[in-house]
């Protein structure tokens, strides 16, 4: 299931102009998922995510997704760890990059909530791609990458 693929250079670019970046992280069959806060000034409150979000200025994608994620669970990456890297456009026109990476079980004891989202937990893959409270563009990500 590890798809493997060298990140191009756009995505360590920092003058480059992303809106933002996300990223699953594989344990084996499952991955740690953030149900959303559930608040209407917020895009799909209550929705099952990935760690993510909006790029801040000075940033590249790599670093955005890094950074973010270790905000959101705790979890401190770094490049290397990174084995999959995809640019898409939002629907807005923006550059919103997909990273993917595969973790050892002994790195899972690392995750704590940061301070955005309910909770998290762990969700079989199989799980998040049918389950109605997952971001339908995460899932259409995620089975991209799976499917090769």
């Amino acid at each position: 299931m590890m798809r493997q693929t060298d990140i191009s250079k756009e995505a360590f670019q920092r003058a480059r102009d992303v809106h933002g970046a996300k990223l699953v992280i594989f344990f084996g069959e499952e991955m740690p998922v953030i149900l959303r806060d559930d608040r209407p000034d917020i895009a799909e409150p209550g929705m099952f995510d990935f760690p993510g979000g909006g790029r801040e200025a000075g940033e590249s994608a790599v670093d955005c997704v890094l950074r973010e994620t270790e905000e959101e669970l705790s979890l401190r990456l770094s490049a290397a760890d990174l084995h999959y890297g995809r640019l898409y456009h939002d629907h807005m026109g923006r550059e919103v990059w997909f990273f993917a990476a595969h973790l050892g079980a002994e790195r899972r004891a690392e995750i704590a909530l940061g301070d955005e989202g309910q909770f998290w937990q762990m969700m079989r893959i199989d799980d998040y791609l049918t389950d109605p409270r997952a971001i339908v563009r995460l899932q259409s990500r995620l089975a991209e990458y799976l499917a090769g």
